[in-house]
């Protein structure tokens, strides 16, 4: 540690698995235990170190126990998904350094179960991530109830402008440190960028966990859902694989990580926010089977292996889709990668042979109680039987690889068919025929198969095959003098290639290719996919579709549409309506049904009352004109009418019901 930082606020950029951890505990050890070389009695906590996710935050207290145990440090931890009466009773006992996330760090202090008037440093570790995971609000209520002067560090991979804000806001003078160049980050760890097609993404993150047989792996995936199916694919290959995602309990994401571990797990498929902090000591692959949003989440993807002097490979699969995508990233990152295709099948395969030949059980010596076993299977069975019997029991430990097309692979071109003779089929649309059907029915009748039959086209009446000449011999014999096909088709022999017709021709326009739009405004004009109207207003455009499609009309407006019958547009309810409505009530026609008129906009007509027009009552009936509007006034009792009035009224209304068809 460098004397001159003691005690000063820092603001660190430091790599994933650059040892940062064993950094802070010692930065901040000064001022925590100052000239002395113990801790005193455990009370109010003395730092408070906050981490984006409960793997990092439990990961942080074990290596703090470690490195302050000599000096008689207690370290308690405050993380989402454990009991809350546990940690509660643990700070009433006393901590020296309080390890903690966010969300449960605040809940503690709103419950006022922690006591911070003592702490003396801060370090917010992944202070990246924990932005970008949505805790600010969080952090700067925790910072806020922590004592002014304070030693306060920032750890962050990297440096955006959001971390450089909460910096000026919450510390002091603060000193940037740089753990590493950012032109050598992560100088241990080998990229590769593996392109291949679209439909082969899972396949070739098959193909990479099989190429290099890591003691640990983890295949990142952006969604839970294809974190699921990934890990459903892995599962049923033969991988012993994990998964972690948000939506894990505790137990089971603590469960799955103990299964990488011990051995028991060697593939771990996750989420970025669910792989924070995870650090597994034989991590040496790492496969973007989707790549990442931002470069950031790259460099902490890849971060996780590669640490401590490891060396390891983190693989990108790339669609063509992503392949601008995966460039970018890596510009941004200022990294450099291989690129190539994924590991092939046959590749994988010799891969698999080297290992089983670098086996290290080929050089341990024969032991006494394994000889006489030896010894019976060479004397039951002969060598190349044994060593075929292990080859089987070798590859039986191991999932096979998958097939993978080449990522620059082009469509092969089709071969030339060769010589061939025409035949013709009795029936052609007419009758149904398909090249569909026709083709299991030349290789039954022919005892052909589909690479001795060429092309097949379908006339109106007529339908012909192309046989490969080669065949010709054979079809001819298996098809018989008759010359017949299923269902009594007639086949025969042709002496030319055949005329082909494009089927049947379009009916011819009525009155030629074009129509005048208006008869008293001369042709239509051309429009093409709408504008706007032109000069003369002589036409209006027909959006999205040719002059042609729309149909003329066959009168006159002046015919269509009496002068006293429209009504201008742009006033009352029809304002921006093209259409001019009628009067239905002037219409003398019988109407089933007439439109509801807005109450808002509807007028008075001029020379009328608004009430409705009913003539006067005869004999009890309403006469034969329709009302325009239901008749006012309470409606007819119901029962047996105890009236004359009544009686009158209820007949009017069923001779009503009856004549508008109701």
């Amino acid at each position: 540690m460098n004397p001159e930082l003691e005690g000063k606020d820092l603001l660190v950029s430091a790599q994933t698995g650059s040892g940062k951890t064993i950094g802070f505990g010692l930065a901040i050890a000064s001022t925590l235990l100052g000239e002395a070389d113990n801790f005193p009695q455990a009370g109010a906590p003395l730092a408070l170190i906050i981490a984006p996710t409960r793997e990092l935050a439990l990961q942080v207290k074990r290596e703090l126990t470690w490195l302050y145990a000599q000096a008689g440090a207690k370290v308690a931890s405050c993380v989402g998904g454990m009991d809350m009466r546990d940690e509660r009773r643990a700070l009433a006992r006393g901590a020296h350094i309080v390890v903690a996330t966010p969300g449960r760090l605040r809940d503690h202090i709103d419950r006022g179960s922690i006591d911070l008037l003592d702490v003396r440093a801060v370090v917010l570790d992944e202070a990246d991530e924990m932005l970008d995971l949505g805790f600010r609000e969080e952090l700067e209520f925790i910072l806020e109830q922590v004592p002014e002067e304070r030693q306060t560090l920032l750890f962050s991979a990297t440096v955006p402008k959001m971390i450089a804000q909460l910096a000026t806001s919450y510390q002091k003078d603060a000193v940037r440190v740089e753990t590493k160049s950012e032109q050598k980050q992560h100088a241990d760890i080998t990229y590769r960028a593996m392109t291949v097609m679209d439909r082969d993404g899972e396949n070739a993150v098959i193909n990479t966990l099989r190429f290099y047989e890591a003691p640990n792996a983890i295949v990142f995936a952006n969604t839970r859902a294809m974190v699921a199916r990934l890990t459903t694919r892995l599962s049923n290959r033969g991988f012993q694989v994990v998964s972690l995602s948000g939506e894990l309990s505790q137990s089971e994401r603590t469960n799955a990580l103990q299964a990488m571990r011990d051995g028991r797990a060697r593939v771990c498929v996750a989420t970025d926010v669910a792989a924070r902090g995870i650090d597994l000591p034989n991590l040496d692959l790492v496969v973007h089977a989707e790549l990442p949003n931002n470069h950031e989440t790259l460099l902490h993807r890849s971060g996780r292996t590669g640490r401590a002097g490891r060396k390891g490979v983190s693989a990108m699969i790339v669609t063509r889709k992503s392949r601008k995508k995966a460039e970018r990233l890596l510009r941004w990152a200022k990294l450099d990668a291989e690129w190539s295709g994924a590991p092939s099948a046959e590749e994988v395969s010799t891969q698999d042979h080297a290992r089983m030949f670098a086996d290290p059980d080929w050089s341990v010596d024969i032991t006494e109680s394994e000889t006489p076993l030896i010894e019976s299977l060479l004397g039951t069975f002969t060598p190349e039987q044994v060593a075929a019997a292990y080859l089987r029991l070798y590859n039986s430990k191991h999932s096979a690889p998958e097939e993978i097309a080449a990522s620059d692979a082009k469509p092969t071109p089709r071969k030339d068919f060769g010589k061939s003779v025409w035949f013709s089929i009795e029936g052609g649309r007419d009758k149904g025929a398909e090249p569909r059907r026709l083709l299991p029915m030349l290789c039954k009748a022919g005892d052909l198969t589909k690479d001795d039959i060429g092309a097949i086209r379908i006339n109106q009446s007529e339908s012909y095959v192309q046989v490969l000449e080669t065949s010709v011999a054979g079809f001819l014999a298996a098809v018989g003098p008759a010359m017949t096909l299923e269902e009594g088709a007639k086949l025969a022999q042709m002496d030319k290639d055949p005329v082909f017709d494009r089927g049947p021709a379009r009916a011819p326009r009525e009155g030629g290719d074009r129509k005048p739009y208006n008869k008293n405004k001369g042709p239509r004009k051309e429009h093409r996919g709408g504008g706007k109207f032109d000069k003369d207003n002589s036409d209006r455009p027909y959006r999205g579709k040719s002059s042609d499609d729309k149909p003329a009309y066959d009168k006159p407006k002046s015919e269509k549409f009496s002068e006293n019958k429209i009504k201008k547009p742009g006033t009352g309810a029809n304002r921006g309506k093209s259409t001019p409505p009628t009067d239905w009530n002037d219409d003398p026609a019988p109407r089933f049904k007439k439109p509801k008129s807005s109450a808002k906009f509807s007028k008075p007509k001029a020379g009328g009352d608004a009430a409705p027009r009913r003539k006067a009552m005869s004999d009890g009936a309403l006469s034969e004109a329709k009302p325009s509007r239901k008749p006012k006034g309470p409606p007819p009792p119901k029962g047996k009418a105890n009236s004359k009035k009544n009686k009158a009224r209820a007949a009017a209304a069923k001779a009503a019901k009856g004549k508008s068809g109701k």
